[in-house]
């Protein structure tokens, strides 16, 4: 293998490798269930210092 082939797989593979992570954490962000841990975190700058 030259050092061509193997950038270019790396160009390929790596762009579909990022794309599909990107839409694992879209989807885990936006799942219904996991929205009450975000409005949570979501609030947590705006509460008083104890």
């Amino acid at each position: 293998m030259s050092f061509q082939e193997v950038s270019q797989f790396a160009q390929t593979y790596g762009l579909v490798y990022l794309v599909v992570l990107f839409l694992i954490v879209v989807a885990y962000a936006l799942w219904p269930k996991n929205k009450d841990k975000f409005d949570k975190a979501a609030h947590i700058p705006l509460e008083e210092d104890k």
